[in-house]
């Protein structure tokens, strides 16, 4: 929220910036700026950037996978195959809610506040009497001293007090009624209604304020404007405005078209200069076209290069010959995923669980996908023709296989979410130094279950890591994203220990408070971006 905020400031801080150089041009054209910065407030960047993201980059090699998740992998695997989040208990922050609660307070004073200004036309409208004359839609006569205006946005009617024909004179009403027809050909009350709508969702916020007075004034100069191009004489114009003004009150709604509304001292002055407004060059108007398809396309080719890749499928890395059944239920056979040389075997696997495997995802980042995803169970035994191929490029080969047996199609996309942020702590971090900086990188999790306790609980240890290693089996702990924001670079040694939730306070300390002790680093609960993967489709395999 903070950075559409930020983001439709700047692009209304870029809108006035344009109008100050499109100052001596039509006011249409500054009132149709102003109210694209409006509706800038209902539309974030990152809901372009989204849309962008649903176009997937196709690569041809898949991103390597190091050592230590395959370690990791193996030995954690029962506890990251559940279709259930794991509950984790962190400390409450309550001021989402009550920020909540304080903008619904706001929207809700102000639309009560509206909607008593709306009852008032309304029973103006219901108390009228239709009127005869040639006017593009219907006129009716009130009684009340508010001013003639355009009332209705889908079906608008012009709104007179009654008298008002025989308190000016022919010309100066002429020119009142052609100034309200400008209203209703421009749809003026449409766009003050939507404006109203961006005021009462960001009313906190000065900037939709002062644009709504720009919109109202630019919109009352465009109208004056078409009157005067009529050739209606602006002192019979502007003594008509000024007549209304001594005799009625302003709407009390911005998106009751009126005649008063706008500072009426310079309204007056330029209705009597009467100066001809510049005329839209054809320069000026490719700049504005090309301004506005900018301010589309930009975050849409955003989303497009950030969209996180689909891995092509390279025909070449494809099982030279691969078995896919499915599970008999009424045989217990124990999970199993190995990889060794050219050969894959999966026993008793999901089709959620092979997709976790095959993208390198967890299982709450899968979203989507028919009920028996995570339910009907296959048995995979597919060989590479060769020994030697990676890890990498077996699981490339996996991608193909779930596309050609099961049908899968699938998209990534990025989503608001429950995250965790690690920081360091005041005092810094407590990661120690590699003892051996030539061993291989690796994280373990090893379970610990004492005998007299009831409960789990875990030693994390990692050797010669980095922090990017240490996230990841954080992030396979908690089910939740884990993002780095510690800043710390470089390789090293670690090792925590923590109970699980069902075990005692005896059995040690949570995963937060072990992070937090042990090696000086903290995790917090917020909201952030989650990348997940999108089944699209799949089917069950048809039997070899």
């Amino acid at each position: 929220m903070i950075a559409h905020l930020l983001q439709s400031t700047i692009f209304a801080a870029a809108v006035a910036l344009l109008i100050l150089l499109l100052r001596k041009n039509a006011a249409y054209v500054r009132h149709r700026l102003w109210f694209i910065a409006s509706i800038k407030f209902l539309i974030p960047f990152s809901l372009l950037v989204s849309i962008g993201n649903l176009i997937p980059r196709h690569i041809a090699k898949p991103s390597a996978q190091p050592v230590w998740i395959v370690s990791t992998q193996e030995i954690i695997q029962p506890l990251t195959t559940s279709t259930a989040p794991v509950e984790i208990h962190a400390p409450r922050n309550y001021l989402p809610a009550t920020a909540l609660a304080l903008w619904f307070a706001g929207f809700a004073a102000i639309a009560i506040w509206w909607l008593i200004r709306w009852r008032r036309v309304h029973a103006l409208c219901k108390s009228a009497t239709l009127l005869k004359g040639d006017f593009p839609v219907p006129v009716l006569s009130a009684p009340g001293v508010i001013e003639p205006g355009v009332v209705g946005i889908l079906r608008p009617v012009l709104l007179l007090p009654d008298g008002v024909r025989d308190r000016l004179s022919p010309e100066q009403f002429a020119a009142i009624l052609a100034h309200e027809s400008a209203h209703v050909r421009r749809r003026d009350n449409l766009t003050s209604a939507i404006h109203m709508a961006v005021q009462s969702a960001f009313w906190f916020h000065p900037l939709v304020w002062w644009i709504g007075m720009r919109l109202v004034e630019e919109r009352e100069r465009a109208c004056d404007e078409e009157v005067l191009r009529r050739g209606i004489r602006p002192e019979t114009y502007a003594e008509g405005i000024l007549e209304i003004c001594k005799l009625y009150v302003e709407s009390p709604l911005a998106c009751v078209s009126g005649v008063t509304g706008s500072d009426l001292k310079k309204r007056i002055e330029a209705i009597m200069r009467n100066r001809t407004a510049l005329r839209m060059n054809f320069i000026r108007k490719i700049s504005l076209a090309a301004l506005a398809i900018s301010a589309v396309t930009l975050p849409l080719t955003l989303g497009v290069f950030n969209a996180s890749p689909i891995h092509a499928q390279d025909p070449a890395l494809a099982f030279e010959a691969a078995s896919v059944k499915a599970t008999d239920p009424t045989q217990r056979t124990p999970l199993d995923f190995r990889i060794t040389g050219g050969r894959l075997v999966s026993t008793n696997w999901t089709l959620a669980n092979l997709i976790q495997q095959a993208y390198s995802v967890h299982y709450y980042q899968v979203l989507g996908g028919p009920s028996w995803l995570a339910d009907a169970r296959f048995n995979i035994e597919a060989t590479a023709g060769r020994d030697d191929v990676t890890r990498d490029q077996m699981l490339s080969m996996l991608r193909t296989l779930l596309e050609e047996r099961f049908r899968l199609k699938v998209h990534r996309e990025s989503k608001e979410g429950n995250v965790f942020v690690l920081t360091q702590t005041k005092g810094g971090h407590k990661l120690t130094q590699p003892e051996d900086p030539a061993k291989r990188p690796m994280v373990r999790v090893m379970r610990n279950t004492p005998p007299q306790l009831p409960g789990v609980s875990y030693t994390n240890v990692g050797q010669n890591a980095t922090l990017a290693q240490l996230v990841d089996s954080l992030t396979n702990i908690l089910s939740t994203p884990v993002i780095d924001r510690t800043g710390i670079t470089g390789s090293f040694d670690f090792r925590y220990d923590y109970r699980t939730l069902d075990a005692p306070l005896e059995a040690g300390p949570s995963i937060f408070e072990s992070v937090q002790s042990q090696l000086g680093l903290k995790l917090e609960a917020q909201k952030g971006p989650m990348e997940v993967l999108v089944i699209d489709h799949a089917e069950k395999p048809s039997a070899n």
